[in-house]
């Protein structure tokens, strides 16, 4: 059972959310961001109840040209297997009965309440997503771990960007398929944000003597299982290195746009793939203003308009805006 002051909902808190009529205040989300790899990333519910085993083709065959009356010996391709595991990402809300009632607003203050879930949840998931480490086993392993050494087999798709500092941050473009990178979700379950509602039930209080103090209160789940599962490593390419004090001070400034041409060649077939570019807010401002002379040079950065919205792409790309990108990356090396 939960605590007052543990999690809990509060009446200061209630007060806060409340306009000058006693309405529930339509709260300025100061805490929000923007992570628009959500509306790109693919999922695909796993073949396990806890991942995703897939198989990859690492070998080809070995084919000959033959001479007449010359036989030829047989080959074959070689395959390995890999498992991705899910991890549970989740949280519970609890809100006093009475406090959610005040003013006739339940269904208002719950659904205030319900925003910043969402919210933490994303953002929860997107950080995880590049950043994932193998020494958090109740998480999954995220992008940045897996590239994170130039000498390794996916090593060429590590373009650096020349920093050396402490505020470093990455660009990553990467091609979403089902035969390359995606999301996955357990068997039998469902993919994206769940939400339960436990209707009301008694939580504790704290203590009042010998017994148990209770409330009753409105119990809410939150609980999205999920994994990334990445079964082709040419089709993403990671700019790490990227130092944001030399960006934005325009001095010994990382060339973006020529940093993004090479990962561009880096992916085998674009056709096959829905290709985007990620980057955080300092990395997607300067590379704004690095575009007034690459347009003017013919450099291939522009805008187009995607559902009604102007959407900065480089040479047909989207470039998306990915705030959990953090500007403190260890460099690679």
């Amino acid at each position: 059972m939960a605590k007052v002051g543990d999690g809990v909902v509060t009446l200061v808190d209630h007060a806060k959310r409340l306009d000058p009529d006693g309405k529930i205040a339509r709260i300025a989300e100061m805490l929000s961001e923007s992570n628009e790899i959500m509306n790109d990333m693919p999922f695909v519910e796993g073949n396990l109840v806890t991942g995703h085993l897939g198989t990859m083709r690492t070998g080809l065959p070995t084919v000959y040209w033959r001479k007449l009356n010359q036989g030829i010996s047989p080959s074959k391709s070689t395959t390995a297997q890999v498992t991705e595991s899910c991890a549970i990402l989740e949280a519970r809300s609890h809100v006093d009965v009475d406090l959610a009632s005040l003013n006739g607003e339940t269904g208002a203050f719950r659904l205030s309440e319900a925003k910043a879930f969402i919210e933490a949840m994303t953002q929860e998931f997107v950080q995880t997503f590049f950043y994932g480490s193998p020494s958090a086993p109740e998480e999954f392993v995220g992008l940045a771990d897996r590239y994170s050494d130039t000498t390794a087999a996916n090593g060429d798709n590590i373009i650096l960007g020349g920093g050396a500092g402490a505020d470093n941050s990455s660009i990553w473009l990467i091609g979403w398929a089902d035969d390359t990178i995606h999301g996955i979700y357990p068997k039998g379950s469902s993919a994206g944000l769940q939400h339960k509602d436990l209707g009301t039930q008694l939580i504790q209080t704290g203590t009042n003597g010998p017994d148990v103090a209770t409330m009753e209160a409105y119990v809410d789940k939150w609980q999205m299982k999920a994994g990334l599962f990445l079964k082709d490593w040419r089709y993403a390419v990671r700019i790490p290195n990227i130092d944001i004090s030399n960006l934005v001070g325009e001095s010994s400034a990382a060339d973006l746009t020529k940093l993004m041409i090479k990962s561009i060649h880096r992916i085998p077939n674009k056709s096959k793939v829905k290709l985007c570019f990620y980057a955080n807010r300092s990395v997607i401002q300067m590379l704004d203003i690095q575009r007034r002379d690459n347009v003017q040079d013919g450099g291939g950065l522009s805008f187009q308009n995607e559902q009604g919205e102007p959407v900065m792409t480089f040479r047909g790309i989207p470039v998306r805006l990915c705030d959990q990108l953090t500007e403190a990356e260890s460099l690679v090396s």
